[in-house]
């Protein structure tokens, strides 16, 4: 099982700096998945996160760069450090470390929770 799940958070993170992020989405996110931003409320729903997801590329005008820092795997958790830098039509330029905390069942993602400075 834990080898599956590095291969499954590998093509994730793989597609993300393919600029893939969606394709990803859809192949490993669960229908009922819970998405959070630090303490924002939680999105619950693929639709809904997918939204979201679509609405944050659409503001993404220029892609500076990203790099999976680290990976920890658990039974059914895995912890990602990303390094992240864009340009975003109206928060201008970020450059940041975000960790996402994903829980998986059944090989795909139920919960995911990212934690950044803002």
């Amino acid at each position: 099982m834990k080898n599956q799940l590095a291969e499954n958070v590998a093509e994730i993170n793989q597609a993300i700096l393919a600029g893939r992020a969606l394709e990803a989405f859809e192949k490993h996110y669960a229908t009922n998945v819970v998405m959070q931003e630090n303490d924002n409320e939680p999105t619950v729903g693929k639709l809904d996160n997918l939204h979201r997801q679509q609405e944050f590329f659409s503001n993404v005008t220029a892609f500076l760069g990203a790099e999976v820092k680290s990976v920890t795997l658990a039974e059914n958790r895995s912890v990602v450090e990303w390094f992240l830098h864009y340009q975003h039509r109206q928060w201008g330029e970020r450059k940041f470390h975000q960790v996402a905390v994903q829980q998986w069942e059944n090989g795909q993602i139920i919960h995911e929770k990212f934690y950044y400075g803002t």
